[in-house]
């Protein structure tokens, strides 16, 4: 104490405001970090590293799980370096610049939600300056496995979502390209970025977009899924009213088409707005082949989406109501497989499709490496045991393997067709072809009810846009696609050059 009266003594008034003015300002820079760390629920997973260099005192909090350890060591070496010399914080800022982007901030929420995020607080002097020290675990880019295809890109989204706003903005190399990010969740703050393309997307559409997502309220958003249903028109509806893709040559043909795209954070599938229920019966390999194939290709995946929701439920209704449209030679056959078999069409197509369900749920729940082998052993030796034992016949489990399988050349209709082709199979049992038929005109009235974010749901074929049915069921040569779709709000309708169409 008596030597720091005499120091104090033999300083000039000048260092002593200083001395006093460095105490204030390591006391406030103690009171700002535990302002900071009071917040936490607990303490245990935030650093706290106090830096002397020369006279100044500086005061570094970060997540140990979150952050870059080389790259926490670089700025640490910066400030012993050139941080003794920084007399304002700007000039701390530009100590670290060449080894780390760093920023000031004000806010002591902002401080919290950066850090949480992976960026280190430095406490210095007055101010607090956020320091990207971010550490990124993710997978590599790789083929998605839900959309395979023999020809084009091989690139499929992956969590991280800088990783995923690359691969768009690497092929839609335009200024026009808009990039909107906002937090989502209570608890979870999630990223989530809104992309669309300026001169092509319509305003009113993203202002709608933009409009819902502040709307949401929830606490965590886990995955991009969570979303679909927040931002629908019609969320109780059995139709998702949103497109759901994995590549990145999908999204960016969408925005393209004057689309807009959410990309969630941690999450590697992207959703497109609006949404129209062609677009499921349409492939991104039908662009990477010819068209009169392409269309080919579109036409059956339709026929197969008919097969597999109605086929079961004319399958019992024949049975049960309509014997007389079969050919005698026919229901010859189909009564001799039916023969001593103790279950009724109804209950026994019910049966057969409950076992199929079964084995598709536990092959997908098991671990690859036996799943695949569980999936055809269940299928083989429980189908062929139940028929050989009479308690199912052929007929039945040829139909529901038939619709099974149908329903797999559109995947992102399965959930929904599922529903339907268990609705029609009991209509059909209990009310014959009338059922059928009430059943079918529901679900189209349905689907021409619903629209997304003002786009019908069932253009352009009702309403009908002429324009646009050379990429609906039928897809044109690419020369005479020069308009982007009508059914979808834009600003740009022009897709390439009128010259082009006039060399065919």
């Amino acid at each position: 104490m008596l030597r720091t009266v005499f120091l104090l003594n033999s300083l000039s008034k000048r260092d002593i405001c200083e001395f006093y003015l460095n105490i204030l300002r390591i006391i406030c820079l103690y009171m700002n970090a535990e302002k900071i760390l009071s917040q936490f629920a607990t303490q245990n997973n935030i650093a706290v590293r106090d830096i002397k260099v020369e006279k100044a005192v500086y005061k570094l909090l970060f997540s140990p799980e979150l952050t870059d350890p080389l790259a926490l060591r670089s700025v640490i070496k910066s400030l012993q370096r050139f941080g003794g010399t920084a007399s304002s914080p700007e000039e701390i800022k530009n100590a670290i610049l060449h080894v780390s982007e760093a920023d000031i901030i004000d806010d002591e929420a902002e401080g919290i939600e950066c850090m949480l995020s992976g960026d280190a607080l430095l406490f210095a002097r007055e101010s607090v300056l956020k320091i990207n020290v971010r550490k990124y675990d993710k997978r590599s880019v790789a083929e998605p496995p839900t959309e395979t295809v023999m020809r084009g890109p091989r690139e499929g989204f992956i969590e991280d979502l800088k990783t995923n706003l690359g691969l768009i903005q690497r092929r839609l190399r335009t200024p026009a390209l808009g990039i909107e990010k906002c937090r989502v969740g209570r608890v979870s703050s999630t990223t989530v970025a809104l992309v669309y393309i300026s001169t092509i997307a319509s305003p009113q559409l993203i202002d709608e977009v933009r409009k819902r997502l502040n709307k949401i309220d929830i606490d965590c958003l886990i995955d991009s899924h969570y979303l679909q249903p927040l931002l629908e028109d019609h969320p109780f509806s059995i139709f998702h009213q949103s497109g759901v893709s994995e590549k990145p040559d999908v999204v960016c043909a969408k925005l393209l088409e004057g689309r807009v795209a959410l990309i969630v954070d941690g999450s590697p599938m992207v959703l497109t707005v609006p949404f129209m229920f062609v677009e499921d019966l349409q492939s991104s390999e039908d662009y990477y082949e010819r068209n009169a194939f392409s269309t080919f290709l579109r036409i059956m995946r339709l026929i197969s989406l008919f097969f597999g929701v109605a086929l079961p439920g004319i399958f019992v209704a024949i049975q049960m109501f309509h014997q007389e449209v079969i050919p005698v030679r026919f229901l010859t056959t189909l009564m001799n497989a039916i023969e001593g078999i103790p279950l009724p069409p109804l209950p026994e197509i019910l049966f057969v499709l409950l076992l199929f369900e079964i084995i598709r749920e536990a092959s997908v729940r098991m671990p690859r490496a036996v799943g695949m082998a569980m999936s055809i052993v269940g299928a083989l030796v429980l189908g062929e045991t139940a028929v050989n034992a009479g308690i199912i016949s052929s007929p039945a489990v040829m139909v529901v393997a038939l619709s099974s399988i149908s329903l797999y050349t559109v995947p992102n209709e399965v959930g929904t067709m599922s529903l339907i082709r268990i609705i029609l199979i009991l209509m059909g049992g209990f009310f014959g072809f009338f059922g059928l038929i009430i059943s079918a005109m529901y679900f189209v009235h349905l689907m021409c009810s619903m629209d997304s974010f003002g786009v019908s749901y069932t253009a352009p074929f009702a309403p009908l846009v002429r324009d646009d049915l050379k990429d609906a069921l039928i897809r044109a040569p690419i020369p005479t696609l020069s308009t982007r779709p009508k059914s979808i709000p834009n600003i740009n309708n022009v897709r390439q050059g009128e010259d082009i169409c006039e060399k065919k």
